[in-house]
């Protein structure tokens, strides 16, 4: 990966368009299960998004595994698609950009009021 595609992101958009490309060749319910674990998992994603590409594709390798074997997504992935995302991301309690965020707004405030305080 050079500087350039590092800056813009463009190997990221390739990367992607290759992982919509073979969720679109999946099943009907293995593509909503896709559109899912998406959503589940950007959560977890640093500014990039960069550290969740392995995990999307081992999820996505996952589903086109057990497709082919012919399981259905309910059997591979059971009733909870959000824990198993969240298993993947590392475990449940995982921290997401929305609590990095909270944490650096609370230590800001505090040292904000710090100064005001003495």
């Amino acid at each position: 990966m050079s500087f350039w595609e590092t800056i813009t992101g463009s190997d990221l958009t390739r990367e992607w368009k290759v992982f919509e490309a073979r969720a679109e060749a999946l099943p009907a319910d293995y593509q909503a299960a896709w559109q899912q674990i998406k959503g589940h998992l950007f959560p977890y994603g640093d500014f990039t998004g960069r550290n969740l590409m392995p995990i999307l594709d081992a999820a996505l390798g996952l589903l086109e595994e057990a497709s082919a074997d012919g399981q259905s997504v309910h059997e591979v992935l059971g009733d909870d698609i959000h824990g198993f995302c969240a298993a993947l991301a590392g475990g449940e309690g995982a921290r997401t950009y929305r609590d990095r965020w909270r944490e650096q707004l609370n230590r800001t405030v505090a040292r904000k009021l710090a100064r005001l305080g003495g």
